[in-house]
This record gives C-alpha cells, structure tokens and sequence, in this order.
C-alpha cells in the first residue's frame, strides 16, 4: 500500500495554528527591539547608520550584509560594564572578519575562536593572544601547534586525546598553556536540539554525571606541562533567561568541590558559556546585559557560598547577543507569485545560501519593504530565495504590502549571527559583500565573491575551457 502523499492544488491550504494572526497595524514600522538601533525611515526609505539603502544596493548590489558599527560596539561596551568584573569573550563563530575583530578590540573585550581559520583572522587583525580563546570539540595537531605558538590565552580541552596531544605538543614546545575543561551539566537549555549543548547525549565536552570531567582535571592536573584554570560550560544558545544557568552553577559548584577536596586545588575561573538570545520578531525581548549578568554573579556567588568555596571569576561569551542585532540582509525582489488562498511567495535574489538558518532550525525572522513605505493593504507572504530546493525559505510568514512588485528591496532584520558564518555556494551562488555603515558612510569589510572566485579553486576550470 503506497504511503506516497499526492501535493495536489490543495496541499498545505490549512495554515498552521501558530501562523500569524494578524498584521502590525503599519508595516513601515521598525520594531525598535529587533531592527539595528541605528535603523530608521526617512522619507519611507529605511535608513541605517545614516546610510539610505537604495544606495547601498546601487553601490554594492544585493544581496548585501549591512551592519551598523555603532549597534556593534554600543552592544559590546554594555557587555564589557556588565562584566566589568569578570570578563567578556565575543564568540568568533557568530561572525567574524578583521574589521569586527578590530571593533571588539578597541571595546575592550576578548575572543572566542574554534578553528585555525578563525584564529588567523583574529592574528591578522592584530588581537592581543592573551585575550583568545581557543575552543574545538576536534581541534587538528596543526591548530593547537599554532595557538601555542601565539600564545592564546586559554584552551579549552574537550576530549581525552585532546589532553594527551596538547600536553605533548606543550612539552615539545617548551610553553605552559592554560587550559579550561570543558564540562557537560546535563542541562537541557530550552532551545532547538541542534544548539543545546549541555545535555550528555551530544560531542561536546566532559559529562559531570559519567565522572568523565572529574577524570579529565585529573589528567590535566598529571601534566605538569598544563596549568589547570577553571571549568568550562555553555548550556546552548538563543536562551531568554538564567534559569538553566543556575542548575549549571549548582552541578560545577558541586564539581569544583570535589576537585578541591581530591587534589587540595580551587580553581580560579569559571567560564559559563554565551548563548544569549536576542529578538528576530515583534514580542522577543531578552535580557539586558545588565540583569543578565547580575542575576549570574548572584547564582555563582551562591553556590560558592553554600559550598565555601571562594568566588572564582567569570567569564561569558556572547556572540549574537552583540553581532546580531546590529545586521541586517538586503535583497532585491524577483518575482511576485500569488498562490491563491494561501499565500502569496515573494522571491528573492539570494536565499538559503546566504540564510541557512531558517531551513537548517526552522528560525524565525521578520521582514520589511525597505526601498520605499506602502500604505497597501497587508498580504500574507513567504519570502524565499533562487535556490533550486523548496526548503529555500528565508522568512516563513510575514506580511507585506500587497503592491510589492519585482525591483523593491527588502530587508531582513536581525541576520548578523550565524548567516554570513554559515554562508554556502549552494547553486554556485557567489557570497554576498559585507558592509559596515555608520555616520552615514559605508565601507566593504568583507567583499563580494564573483564567478572568478569560485573558478579560482576548481582545479579543472582552465583545462576546461
């Protein structure tokens, strides 16, 4: 018996419950929590940085990352004061290229990286090593010869031959790093599987429940080639409030005591990981960095008081939480398709190559007309890309102007973490360019890829044409 579901013209008609319910009562607003502090409207055109965005297109072309340098900084600076008694390392995967690693530079803030890739960038920017971070749940021979060789300022080990291969390579070289287990709480973070990262089940790190961690600090503690640091844990990502951080403090507490009681050492640093939310739609308000970080100094510090242990100092590391809100993707629009009472698809000139997330998590964002304001009546759309998969979504549901029409531009709020990281060549789409616009001016700090690019590395391309 076939279990084949026909499509047939009444496939997906019943919208699911959780679509929306309805328009915002002026689609040329910008929701002041989800679009870049520095994005307005001046004469119906969105604006950021001072920067119209139809300039921008004519200049750069789309699709285009823009993003607005002083939400960047503004978002690190409140980090650095929230934790201006600990410390606050930018996790590099969000986004990273030299002019970002400059910004959070000069903010004063360190960085995460977790690839060899990523820590190029970072030496190439001239990062001060003492202020990286290098993590890696599979961190190649090379990449750990190369950190000890800049001298980062933790590694953070997360798996036995990982110890065994950096205490050899430390003795080899004659240098002392300092290094951070990394440790599994079993906490299960209110987030999608595949960004929930303290749950046993999963790559990374040493479970606390199994005795895997305490066993890996023993390791480490037997290198005397290793300086043992502090514990590492990041419970997963997109998350709105501590409570999953305070069932994390309890369990490393619990930890940090039994090492103290077996190898008479209290280890002065504890790093609790990132994964802050931000808002991609109307209703999303996360924690200012302010709350978010008083509520995890008093979570740590009681547990350090119920254990007598004395308070080691913190380390965060915030990633979209900085970089995310301040960007946003622009694109051109292709073609309009009505698909009669359901909804209406509006394509765009990039997709799933420059957005994986929407496909990849089913992430939510939300979209607006920015080349000009529309007092049309609200359509419900879905805005999808070029790409040849019918997954190539962007924004899934949203309302737009029922008059949009082939060469209006759209932007898509909130795309600064995870998408230009993420980016493919999917279909031999080119990546798109990189802006940075503030004080009305606009500059390239990541260029456009070109056809030349992609046939640069195709070994075959010159004897084939």
């Amino acid at each position: 018996m076939s279990r084949v579901h026909p499509a047939g013209p009444r496939h997906a008609d019943v919208l699911p419950e959780d679509h929306p319910a309805g328009p915002a009562d002026d689609l040329n607003a910008l929701d002041a929590h989800v679009w870049p502090r520095g994005a307005t409207r001046e004469d119906g055109v969105l604006t950021i940085g001072g920067v119209d965005v139809r300039d921008l297109a004519k200049e750069y072309g789309t699709p285009l990352y823009v993003y607005d340098e002083e939400d960047v900084r503004s978002r690190a600076r409140e980090y650095a004061a929230a934790f201006h008694d600990g410390e606050v390392h930018y996790a590099g995967k969000a986004f990273l290229c030299t002019a970002v690693a400059r910004w959070l530079k000069e903010e004063g803030l360190g960085l995460d990286v977790c690839s060899g890739g990523e820590l190029a960038v970072a030496l190439a920017a001239g990062f001060p090593t003492e202020r990286i971070t290098l993590h890696g749940s599979n961190k190649a021979s090379w990449e750990l010869e190369k950190a000890l060789e800049a001298g980062v300022g933790r590694i953070v080990v997360d798996s036995f031959e990982e110890i065994a291969r950096l205490g050899y390579l430390a003795r080899e070289k004659g240098v002392r790093p300092k290094v951070m287990v990394r440790v599994t709480t079993g906490v299960e973070a209110h987030t999608h599987e595949f960004i929930a990262t303290a749950h046993d089940d999963q790559k990374f790190g040493f479970s606390r429940g199994s005795g895997a961690a305490l066993e890996a600090v023993r390791r480490v503690l037997a290198l005397k080639q290793l300086e043992l640091v502090g514990l590492h844990s990041h419970i997963g990502s997109q998350i709105f409030d501590v409570d999953g951080f305070e069932v994390a403090a309890h369990r490393l507490a619990e930890l940090l005591v039994a090492i103290r009681d077996e190898h008479g050492v209290e280890l002065p640093e504890l790093d609790l990981g990132g994964g802050y939310g931000i808002a991609y739609v109307p209703g999303e308000e996360p924690h200012d960095p302010k709350s978010m970080a008083d509520g995890l100094r008093e979570i740590v510090a009681h547990e350090c008081r119920a254990y007598g242990l004395a308070m080691p100092r913190l380390t965060v590391e915030p990633g979209r939480a900085i970089i995310g809100p301040g960007g946003v993707t622009l694109y051109e629009v292709g073609t309009v398709k009505d698909v009669e009472g359901l909804r209406t698809y509006v394509s765009v000139d990039g997709g799933m190559s420059d957005n994986l997330r929407t496909a990849l998590y089913g992430a939510e964002y939300t979209g607006a007309l920015a080349s000009r304001s529309s007092d049309a009546s609200p359509m419900l759309s879905r805005l999808v890309g070029k790409h040849c998969e019918s997954g190539d979504i962007v924004v899934r549901d949203l309302w737009f102007p029922e008059d949009i029409a082939a060469g209006d531009l759209v932007a898509v709020a909130a795309t600064g973490a995870y998408c230009r990281s993420m980016a493919s060549n999917y279909n031999h789409v080119p990546k798109p360019a990189v802006v940075a616009v503030k004080d009305g001016r606009s500059r390239v700090i990541v260029r456009r890829e070109t056809a030349e690019d992609l046939l640069r590395l195709d070994a075959d391309a010159e004897v084939g044409a």
